[in-house]
C-alpha cells in the first residue's frame, strides 16, 4: 500500500480503516491494499484505488462507501478514481488482513506458489486449511464464492473453504 501520510491526509487514512470490503466484511480497504494514494487540499479529497481484478463487482460499492464516509466526515468534494496499472497483487494485502481472512475461515494467499508441475499451466498449489491448519487439502473448483477465490476442501477435517488466490 502506498500509505504516505502527512498531517492533512492522516484523518482520511483513519477513516479508510473503517471502510470494509462488501465481499469479505472483516477486511478494510486498507487491509486489501487497494488504496494507492490519498491527497487532501482543504476539504477536497482524492482517493485512488486499484481493483483486486479488472471488472471486480465490489468496486462500485467500495467507491460509494469511501465517498459516503468522507462526505460524512465533512470532506467535499470527494473524488475516488480507479487505476488499473500497476495491477493489484496479493502482496499489497496487509499481514493483519491475511490474519483476519484466516480467522474468518478463508485461506489467505500464499506468499508464492508452493508446488508447480513442469507442464505448462498445470499448478497444484498447497493451501493450508483455515479451520484445522492441515496442509492436506485439494482444490474443488478454480472459482469459489467470488472470482478472486478458489474453492478447496480439507482432506482431514472435510470442511470446504475459500482460498484467496495469489495474483
Amino acid at each position: 500500500m502506498l500509505h504516505t501520510t502527512d498531517i492533512a491526509t492522516q484523518p482520511v487514512w483513519t477513516i479508510l480503516e473503517n471502510v470494509m470490503d462488501p465481499e469479505v466484511p472483516v477486511l478494510s480497504v486498507l487491509d486489501l491494499g487497494i488504496v494507492r494514494h490519498v491527497s487532501v487540499n482543504g476539504n477536497e479529497v482524492e482517493v485512488v484505488i486499484t481493483p483486486t481484478y479488472t471488472g471486480c463487482p465490489a468496486m462500485d460499492t467500495i467507491k460509494a462507501s469511501i465517498q459516503m464516509e468522507l462526505l460524512a466526515a465533512g470532506y467535499s468534494p470527494v473524488s475516488v478514481k480507479q487505476v488499473l496499472s500497476p495491477a493489484w497483487t496479493t502482496d499489497w494485502m496487509s499481514e493483519e488482513g491475511k490474519r483476519k481472512l484466516k480467522e474468518y475461515g478463508i485461506a489467505p494467499p500464499n506468499p508464492k506458489q508452493q508446488v508447480c508441475h513442469q507442464h505448462l499451466f498445470v499448478v497444484d498449489e498447497a493451501v493450508q486449511c483455515p479451520h484445522c491448519q492441515s496442509w492436506h487439502t485439494r482444490r474443488i473448483s478454480e472459482f469459489g464464492s467470488t472470482a478472486c477465490k478458489a474453492l478447496y476442501q480439507c482432506n482431514d477435517c472435510k470442511e470446504p473453504f475459500d482460498y484467496f488466490k495469489c495474483h
